[in-house]
């Protein structure tokens, strides 16, 4: 057993988890766009731009068709057709991604697809709109 302050004890689990906000459910079609910061779960179908501070998971019943999607962390168990930059992609065994992708990190399970380049960097830079919310004066 690790003592709490044991110098040999296995880094802590405790990080900071990135957690799903909102779900587009399967089923569900959307055309528009999707910005702001929170993590998002698309099960259903979505076209449009993309542009998230926070994790995109495009799970296995999703479908999403943009020109380039950009956030954190995206994870895709099931289709992206469009390019993809981010700090951190994963494609699952279930994933199919049409376009290229741009992070500084990648992982893919046995099964994934991809049909585009990876082009891995150092640091990414996503140019994300700035989320702060606006406050009036006097308010």
């Amino acid at each position: 057993m690790f003592r709490r302050n044991n110098p040999t004890a296995p880094p802590s689990q405790v990080q900071a988890v990135e957690r799903i906000t909102s779900v587009l459910g399967a089923g569900v079609i959307w055309q528009g766009n999707i910005s702001g910061s929170g993590g998002v779960r698309i099960e259903g179908v979505f076209e449009g731009p993309i542009a998230l501070r926070g994790m995109l998971v495009v799970g296995e019943t999703g479908r999403v068709t943009c020109e380039n999607v950009r956030a954190n962390t995206v994870i895709v168990a099931g289709a992206v057709k469009g390019n993809i930059t981010a700090q951190k992609v994963e494609i699952r065994a279930t994933g199919r991604v049409w376009g290229d992708v741009v992070t500084t990190a990648f992982v893919t399970e046995e099964g994934g697809f991809l049909r585009g380049q990876i082009r891995m960097e150092e640091e990414v830079q996503l140019d994300l709109p700035d989320t702060a919310p606006e406050t009036s004066p006097g308010a």
